[in-house]
């Protein structure tokens, strides 16, 4: 039985982007709530009335950015629309993922169902029929700088809507109108307003951060998991997760990871192995878990607030009062709320796996954790290891270089009409790539102290860390000579993909924090 998701434009959430985004084709029915239909007919009829008395109005009888003070006679409007889609598509670089285009397009109509747009009805159901039948416009990743709305990438989904796109269908990249028509529909025909309606806003930043905060809401519990497998790989001591520690530091992120650790550790033959061992302090990757991962998780909770609020928000410009019979100019499409919280999730994942890559390092080093060099026997013959370590440490550079946040920079642009950007949109590109990094980064981790954990035999660790353990090793054999590692970071990579792993702890331990 398919789910279903109605669009009325307050109460999307990220999740619910996510879930319908990454869904098969026949998983999902979006639709638009009859209310929001009511809304949507008055504010389009309200429209129609400008036109009929002639004033200008700027979008829907005006030229464009800095030629707003351009008039447009009625009998020119449909080609006025049709040219401001045509001439905005200028989109390039290598497509946007299924994924993110079709995070775009629910956005899209999620703000336009709200009825302050003006729009066409039938181009926002057009929207929803290539959701529904998993038709993907063909949209190109650079040409937005987040602001005056994602014009370009907006206009190559527009342009699939007039039947002048490309767009990916049934696995074939085809004209639109041909896919258009095989699910028995017809291109839309532009009206007045409706061009700007569709491309005005600020959904390509806010399907990036929608993917981008449930990516990583995962990836930061995932950290932990792996961190507590670690620190049983490596015989660290639990001492320093005391929850008396971080009762003194009170930060949410902090409590909960701590919360998180002792609840992986539960039951660790490992642990209770070493008790006496007189170990007392282990290194900051091992022993500063709670206070690192616990700020990162900050960066999530201030995020998503902000995400929330951007996807439930009318972004387009100008906008249409119908009981106030006002048309009002503003700046809801700038993206710069979205685009700084975007660069700050970024750095939070950075850190993640900043302190990864330093707890991969202590497992390949004999000196601290007294397992084989670079997790192998007869090291020497066999290298093991270390240059999937070397891996981590490249992922975590080029990290670092993309935590260079998009939204400090500004470029004017259109005569100097729109002389302040927020670049939102490549701060969510570097941020779906820094989650691409992060989750490679864990995957190196997760090989790394699966192996580990072969040297503590036969002493086990959790039964939660055991499961993630035993899940892995369906995927990846134990370690005993050299062989192609990327085939294992790959599976393992996989795993975290689909949520597996975390998914099977959590059966064990219950939700996360």
């Amino acid at each position: 039985m398919k789910k279903s998701l109605i669009l009325n434009g307050i109460d999307l959430t990220p999740q619910q982007v996510f879930d319908v985004a990454v869904a098969k084709a026949d998983e999902y029915t979006v639709s638009i709530a009859p209310e929001s239909l009511v809304k949507m007919k008055a504010s389009r009829e309200f429209v129609f009335q400008i036109v009929e008395k002639g004033d200008p109005v700027y979008g829907i009888n005006t030229g464009f950015g800095a030629l707003s003070n351009k008039h447009i006679e009625k009998k020119d409007l449909e080609q006025l629309q049709l040219n401001l889609i045509r001439s905005h598509c200028t989109g390039v670089g290598s497509p946007f993922s299924r994924e993110v285009t079709r995070a775009i397009m629910i956005l899209r109509a999620n703000c336009l169902t709200s009825g302050y747009s003006g729009v066409n009805i039938e181009a926002v159901q057009l929207i929803i029929n290539f959701i529904n039948h998993d038709i993907i416009p063909v949209v190109p990743e650079k040409g937005s700088v987040g602001a005056s709305g994602d014009l370009a990438p907006l206009s190559h989904i527009a342009l699939a809507l007039i039947g002048e796109g490309d767009v990916v269908y049934q696995g074939k990249t085809v004209r639109s109108d041909f896919a258009i028509h095989q699910i028995g529909k017809k291109p839309i025909r532009l009206g007045p307003k409706d061009g700007l309606a569709l491309i005005n806003g600020t959904a390509v930043m806010g399907a990036l951060g929608c993917l981008g905060i449930v990516y990583a809401t995962n990836l930061m519990k995932l950290a932990d998991v792996s961190a507590a497998m670690t620190l049983d790989g490596v015989k660290g001591t639990i001492k320093a997760f005391d929850k008396k520690i971080s009762l003194l530091k009170p930060h949410p992120g902090q409590i909960n990871v701590s919360k998180n650790i002792a609840t992986l550790l539960k039951d660790s033959e490992i642990e209770d192995s070493h008790e006496d061992c007189g170990k007392v302090q282990d290194p900051y990757s091992l022993r500063c878990v709670p206070q690192v991962h616990g700020a990162c998780r900050q960066t999530l909770s201030h995020v998503y607030k902000i995400i929330q609020t951007e996807i439930n928000s009318v972004t387009d410009n100008p906008l249409i009062f119908v009981e106030e019979q006002e048309v009002i100019s503003g700046g809801n499409f700038h993206g710069e709320g979205i685009a700084l919280a975007m660069d700050y999730l970024a750095m939070g994942l950075s850190e993640i796996c900043n302190i990864c890559e330093r707890r991969i390092e202590k497992m390949m080093n004999p000196t601290f954790s007294d397992l084989p060099a670079f997790l192998v026997k007869e090291s020497g013959l066999n290298s093991g290891l270390m240059i999937a370590h070397v891996t981590a440490a490249a992922l975590v550079s080029e990290n670092k270089v993309l935590c260079h946040p998009a939204s400090v920079d500004s470029v004017p642009t259109s005569t100097d009409k729109e002389d302040h950007v927020s670049m939102g949109v490549t701060s969510g590109r570097k941020l779906l790539e820094i989650v691409e990094n992060t989750a490679n980064v864990l995957a190196i981790e997760l090989l790394c102290n699966t192996q580990a954990f072969e040297f503590q035999r036969p002493s086990k660790s959790s039964p939660a860390l055991e499961a993630a353990h035993l899940l892995i090793r369906k995927h990846v054999p134990i370690i005993t000579e050299d062989r192609v590692f990327a085939t294992d970071i790959n599976n393992i990579r996989a795993l975290i993909k689909n949520n597996e792993i975390l998914s099977t702890v959590e059966s064990i331990t219950g939700d996360l924090f």
